[in-house]
């Protein structure tokens, strides 16, 4: 009975030392990573927003695990020399509030981030979307149609896939061993994992100087940050496979570019297939280019951008 009795006080203070150093890792990060822009209330929730330049509304939707700051590195800005440019983070990443505690869906993160545009002034904005970003701004140009001009997509995933989940997000997205499991790593995992991971995202190419020390790797590491990307990320695949059908039905000029080299979202699984099935769709492949054109490619990122805002009469 005693020794009971100690195990469970030792598991105590254990679970109160891992609480009490996740608790100190999030407040350093959120202390060198403060917010880049505003905080609107939209429909109840928090959303940070960073808007800056004129011209034609863009917006730019991150990836998992990424924030707003993915883009303000060097993209954004130089975006904004044309554009009149908004970044958002996606619900339960960077600043945005969660929503749910399921994992927010991806028709309701373009609804939610929708709004938050109209509420920006930006009714029919062009929507650009990297990666699970690209999987975003798809159900945005499906169930929010009426509230955007043009779509362009970097790396975007929108196919149904045969392959796993992976062990991290399997642990992470689990009832029971995620909220176990996630103020462990928030406490423990140093900032450097998450840059180290970044090459193998970068792949073939390496991220650009300053990209590490910019994007904020904390961030990524707070409990609920964790939790939530695990989710959608499970959630995933289910939900771009209901989306799918409905593909052949946007009627907005879409760009897509995607690498030949991404190992994360591969070129024949998810472009090409898209490419069949929007109408009018134009997908430019990046040879050698990897999962960040954002940052490696940047270049053809501004002119399919250019060539979209065009195609949608907002450029002579």
């Amino acid at each position: 009975m005693k020794l009971a009795i100690v195990i469970l006080l030792v598991l105590a203070c254990f679970a109160a030392y891992v609480v009490w150093k996740a608790r100190a890792h999030e407040t350093r990060a959120e202390a060198q990573y403060p917010p880049e822009g505003q905080i609107l209330k939209v429909d109840g929730h928090d959303v940070h927003a960073v808007v800056m330049g004129d011209g034609p509304d863009l917006v730019l939707i991150h990836g998992s695990s990424g924030n707003t700051r993915d883009f303000t590195h060097t993209l954004a800005p130089k975006l904004a020399e044309r554009y009149r440019v908004i970044v958002f983070d996606r619900p339960g990443l960077g600043y945005t509030e969660r929503i749910n505690t399921t994992g927010a869906t991806i028709t309701q993160q373009a609804r939610l981030l929708s709004r938050a545009a109209t509420q920006l002034g930006a009714e029919a904005p062009i929507v650009l979307g990297q990666s699970y970003g690209g999987a975003v701004a798809l159900a945005w140009a499906v169930h929010e149609a009426d509230n955007l001009s043009a779509l362009v997509l970097l790396s975007a995933a929108s196919q149904p896939w045969t392959t796993g989940l992976g062990w991290f997000y399997e642990i992470t997205s689990h009832p029971v061993l995620g909220p176990l499991v996630i103020p462990l790593l928030t406490a423990f995992v140093d900032d450097k994992r998450v840059t180290t991971e970044l090459d193998a995202i970068f792949h073939p190419q390496e991220p650009p100087s300053g990209y590490n020390t910019h994007i904020g790797a904390g961030l990524t590491l707070r409990r609920h940050s964790l939790r939530a990307n695990a989710l959608q990320r499970a959630n995933l695949l289910d939900e771009i496979t209901a989306l799918k059908p409905h593909y052949p039905g946007i009627s907005v000029p879409v760009e897509s570019l995607h690498g030949t080299a991404d190992r994360t979202v591969g070129l024949e699984i998810h472009a090409e297939p898209l490419a069949e099935q929007i109408p009018g769709a134009n997908l430019v492949r990046l040879d050698g280019v990897g999962h960040m054109p954002q940052h490696v490619a940047q270049d053809a990122v501004y002119t399919a951008v250019d060539r979209a805002a065009r195609r949608a009469g907002l450029l002579p």
